[in-house]
């Protein structure tokens, strides 16, 4: 199971929520089989992203220790006997400080319309705070069932895991709270198991072979993206964004031109580092993981450029692919 080389289209949803488009014929769902549609919502750093990716067994979102990672909506589907499963990993809801942020938070808001289920991810390891309260609130608004993954519990002890669960069960009135640790994975098959069983018998939307409805370009970028949040001090990875502007495949071959966009001149420094130290790395780095992701031998050729305050201007957000002026 992996993305499809060469597919530069991919299936990209174009509707906030449920998709209505069918890509399979409905008539070819058998009897039994489940599918639908589940928002993962909660604050950043929860630990979406690396849930999902272990529930798809490969790497298809980037990770990183700092907030705010996600940007986009990104679909991610699992297929398997029982079913299939659109998961929704939406940007982690914070209060905004730019247009970027307002776009982020919009975007994880409107991924609870109209999905069949939303999987709220909660930090277990930290106190309670308004920002949770902010999520709850927000969940108490609407209908759809909701199954509350409580992660990182192999980080408290019993005691400390009863106290939470009785916390957030006295909150609102969730279909199933699951305790899981999405890094170890563990509790993680339960977790699937629980969601399949609050879906109902459907048709299959997508591929058995697709896992994203991403194109690759942005898949890509994305990789580079995480390189850049991995290897560079805490002033630069939310002032960044990665475009990958050509592809090329050749005989053995695929050459990847990217541009990794800064905002201020000392950033750029920074990302390059001395004698080009770092920038070689996240090549390096990336690169490993575009050839794990095409199946080939990958050429990247990185460069970089300073925008002033891009993440305010909504011209550029809208161009590196961030709809700024949705509602």
């Amino acid at each position: 199971m992996g993305l499809k080389p060469g597919n530069e289209s991919g299936f990209k949803s174009k509707d906030s929520g449920k998709q209505k488009q069918v890509l399979i014929d409905q008539n070819q769902t058998r009897q039994g089989f489940k599918s639908g549609f589940v928002s993962v919502i909660g604050r950043p750093n929860a630990g979406k992203s690396t849930l999902l990716n272990q529930l798809l067994g490969q790497k298809v979102l980037i990770m990183s220790d700092k907030p705010q990672t996600t940007r986009n909506r990104i679909q991610c589907i699992l297929t398997e006997k029982r079913g299939q499963i659109i998961f929704l990993d939406t940007p982690g809801i914070h209060k905004p400080k730019h247009k970027l942020g307002e776009y982020m938070v919009t975007t994880a808001k409107e991924s609870i319309r109209e999905v069949d289920i939303i999987l709220y991810v909660v930090d277990a390891s930290v106190e309670f705070g308004t920002g949770e309260a902010l999520i709850v609130e927000m969940l108490k608004q609407t209908n759809t069932p909701c199954i509350l993954a409580l992660n990182k519990v192999d980080l408290l002890k019993k005691e400390a895991l009863i106290q939470k669960v009785k916390q957030f069960s006295e909150l609102m009135d969730f279909v199933a709270i699951v305790p899981i640790s999405a890094k170890k994975g563990e509790n993680t098959d339960q977790l699937l198991k629980v969601v399949f069983d609050h879906l109902s018998e459907g048709p299959k939307y997508y591929p058995e072979d697709e896992v994203t409805d991403q194109p690759e370009r942005f898949v890509m970028a994305e990789l580079i993206r995480e390189k850049v949040l991995q290897l560079t001090r805490d002033e630069v990875p939310h002032s960044i964004a990665v475009i990958v502007e050509k592809v090329e495949e050749k005989k053995n071959l695929v050459k990847v031109n990217a541009m990794i966009v800064v905002e201020r001149d000392s950033q750029k420094g920074i990302i390059i580092g001395k004698g080009g130290k770092v920038l070689k790395e996240i090549g390096q780095l990336a690169r490993q993981d575009i050839e794990n992701l095409l199946g080939s031998q990958v050429f990247l050729d990185l460069w970089i450029k300073v925008k002033k305050d891009w993440r305010n201007k909504i011209q550029t957000l809208r161009e590196f692919g961030y709809e700024a002026d949705r509602s």
